[in-house]
């Protein structure tokens, strides 16, 4: 019989995807022919758009997609991710800069591998994506994870001042998952800078950076900082802004010699990214691009209707109403936990699928206990639908 022991320590310590965990229960409560709304999973509510997949189509047909591409992608992919970069950025970058992965996660693990040695101190803030903590970990190193003081909880250079060691990476989140909160530039700035004066790494996840609302602004990091001799690594990719969460291409953008290193290692986990995604992600970045903006727009009036009706529940409250990507995160008041006799957001999460039928998860697999993330990443009725079913289960 299959013991604990037989399985490495390294993948004993990992824990699974507290976000995946709840879409997979729910998605079994709904096999089972029970009304489940699923609120739980970062995913766009819309179909890859026309022209992207009928490029990918197209692509296979012409007998371009049934063999090995180069391990980063394939050139004109990345010269089409420098130049979209270029345009938005400012800064003049090259295919050389860039590597192409199954996913902007894979490009996360992949820097983790290469930058960090066993005890490399690794520094996120409160709350963190879900998987950062375990990739860290995968990579031997040490996740410190840091409450910031502000109320839209913003990494700040005073949170890393008073972090204990050497901080070899910094791992950015614009926006933010789980809070939707945006960076300024000063705030950005301010981070980059801080990174400079201890010789530490920046990595800046902007996979949300197509999606920010109500007029806010987001800063890429590349606007402040060349890449080129630098510590700043970027992490991107088309499944958010461009609805292709199942065609599994994400990228990265540093130096080229950071560049090299990953793809190293890459052509011993993946050889090439697929090859009929990359012709689809190449026609994402180069077609017209108002059905970028269309889809914007539909999750800013999202965002509006369901914040103003989420904050309405009585008990629950967010601190700072989000400005990009497409989740709350909202706090559970303690009061609230005690009248419904549960002892904490994850057994409410957990009553609350088995009660009112509808799936987000807890935030304590974000590192914050006491909250809870909602996607508004569905159609305003069943988001709707979902927030009457929480309002009957907190009364």
């Amino acid at each position: 019989m299959l013991q604990a022991s037989d399985f490495s320590k390294r993948t004993q310590a990992v824990q699974p995807s507290a976000t995946l965990a709840v879409s997979k229960q729910a998605k079994q409560m709904a096999a089972a022919g029970i009304d489940v709304i699923n609120l739980g999973v970062g995913e766009p509510d819309f179909t890859t758009p026309k022209a992207i997949s009928e490029a990918a189509i197209a692509a296979i047909k012409g007998g371009q997609t049934s063999f090995y591409t180069p391990v980063g992608g394939i050139l004109p992919l990345r010269e089409a991710i420098a130049e979209q970069t270029t345009k938005k950025t400012g800064q003049a970058l090259s295919a050389n800069q860039v590597t192409v992965t199954s996913g902007a996660k894979l490009s996360l693990y992949t820097i983790l591998q290469v930058l960090l040695n066993p005890g490399d101190q690794v520094v996120m803030p409160e709350p963190y994506w879900v998987s950062y903590v375990e990739q860290v970990r995968l990579a031997g190193g040490v996740a410190t994870t840091v409450k910031p003081k502000t109320a839209a909880m913003k990494l700040t250079p005073a949170d890393l001042d008073d972090v204990a060691g050497p901080v070899k990476l910094i791992i950015l989140n614009n926006p933010a998952n789980p809070t939707g909160q945006v960076y300024s530039r000063a705030e950005v700035l301010a981070l980059l800078d801080w990174a400079d004066a201890h010789d530490s790494f920046l990595l800046s996840d902007e996979i949300y950076g197509q999606l920010v609302y109500n007029g806010q602004t987001f800063t890429s990091a590349l606007v402040l900082k060349k890449i080129k001799n630098s510590r700043l690594i970027i992490v991107d990719g088309v499944s958010k802004s461009y609805s292709m969460t199942g065609w599994r291409i994400g990228w990265t953008i540093a130096d080229e010699k950071i560049i090299a290193e990953m793809n190293k290692l890459l052509g011993h986990m993946t050889s090439n990214p697929a090859a009929v995604s990359q012709y689809a992600a190449l026609a994402a970045l180069t077609v017209d691009q108002k059905m970028v903006e269309d889809m914007r727009a539909t999750f800013e009036s999202r965002l509006n209707e369901t914040y103003a009706k989420l904050i309405a529940i009585p008990g629950l409250s967010v601190a700072q109403k989000p400005e990009g990507a497409f989740y709350l995160f909202f706090k559970v008041d303690q009061d609230l936990l005690d009248k419904l006799g549960l002892k904490s957001t994850l057994d409410f999460a957990t009553a609350l699928l088995k009660q009112a039928h509808v799936a987000i998860p807890a935030g304590e697999g974000f590192g914050m206990p006491g909250y809870l993330r909602l996607s508004y990443a569905q159609d305003q009725e069943t988001i709707n639908e979902a927030l009457d079913r929480i309002m009957a289960f907190v009364q």
